[in-house]
């Protein structure tokens, strides 16, 4: 059993970790396109981190200009067994404020103007999103979370809206009258890419706001965003670390190693070698690949 790789993709105000052994910035190129900055690697006690600025430093690059598939292909050449997102989300609960931290386990996709699979013409794949989330990777994360003294709550539908907009006050009515719980731009496509990737995922969304739907607090806006970020991204840096401290020494297989395993339905003999070729990282284990 091999140890942990933690890829680790930073949300709105958190664009670099603090404490890596090791530090290096490192260029990896994909052939799905530029990924959002260079990956920031070292080691975290008995992990080796893989740290990927989602908006690039500075936050360069708003939601939709995020490449999610060079994203997720460039954090698995660099070795990532597992992936940690953590992003800033609006409440739509009033038990959850600004502040808290939600585990998410299901996700509405409503973005639409994204490229949403590694695969399509010359080699299609459909894999489960039944379970969006990798359970034992989140569990570990819900107890980082609590050690550093976060409020974590368990569970929650993340809806992923396309931005960079705010919601109106009848979408936010909306997507609370369907269940959900959070509301955000970034997790989707990268959840379902992380699944096509065959890399464990889960999700840390941090709460800055109420979307507009409640009465009692301003309408979400950059400058209230703001306020929070920052207490958010120093309680994120520290839930990392103990998540780092907390993982196994070693890394028992997880069954979204191998989902591709029944996903892929072109047949050999109709599959295009130029898409074999772009999906020698993402799918190169169920592919047959050489990995070198």
């Amino acid at each position: 059993m091999a140890g942990w790789v933690l890829g680790v993709i930073g949300g709105s105000g958190l664009y670099d970790i603090e404490g890596l052994e090791g530090p290096r910035w490192i260029t990896v190129e994909s052939p799905f396109g530029a990924p959002s900055d260079q990956l920031l690697t070292g080691q975290l006690g008995e992990a080796h981190l893989v740290f990927l600025p989602r908006h690039g430093r500075g936050h360069a690059l708003p939601p939709t200009a995020v490449n999610a598939r060079a994203n997720i292909d460039a954090l698995k050449r660099a070795g990532c067994t597992d992936i940690l997102s953590l992003s800033a989300v609006g409440s739509l609960r009033e038990a959850l404020s600004p502040g808290d931290f939600v585990i998410v386990d299901q996700y509405i996709d409503r973005t639409v103007a994204r490229e949403k699979s590694f695969f399509g013409a010359g080699l299609a794949a459909h894999v489960s999103m039944a379970k969006p989330v990798c359970p034992r990777l989140s569990a570990h994360a819900a107890a980082a979370g609590r050690a550093t003294g976060a409020r974590v709550v368990e569970g929650g539908c993340y809806l992923a809206m396309e931005g960079p907009q705010f919601s109106t006050q009848a979408e936010s009515a909306l997507y609370r009258s369907w269940g959900c719980d959070v509301i955000g731009m970034t997790n989707m496509p990268e959840a379902k890419l992380a699944r096509e990737a065959e890399l464990p995922y889960a999700a840390v969304a941090m709460v800055t706001d109420y979307d507009c739907w409640h009465e009692e607090f301003a309408h979400v806006g950059v400058a209230q965003i703001l306020q929070v970020l920052a207490a958010n991204a120093d309680k994120a840096r520290a839930l990392i670390r103990a998540l780092a401290a907390a993982l196994p020494g070693e890394r028992k297989a997880s069954p979204i190693d191998t989902c591709l395993d029944g996903a892929l339905i072109t047949a050999p003999a109709a599959r295009d070698l130029a898409m074999i070729a772009k999906l020698s990282a993402v799918a190169g284990r169920a592919l047959g690949l050489d990995p070198a």
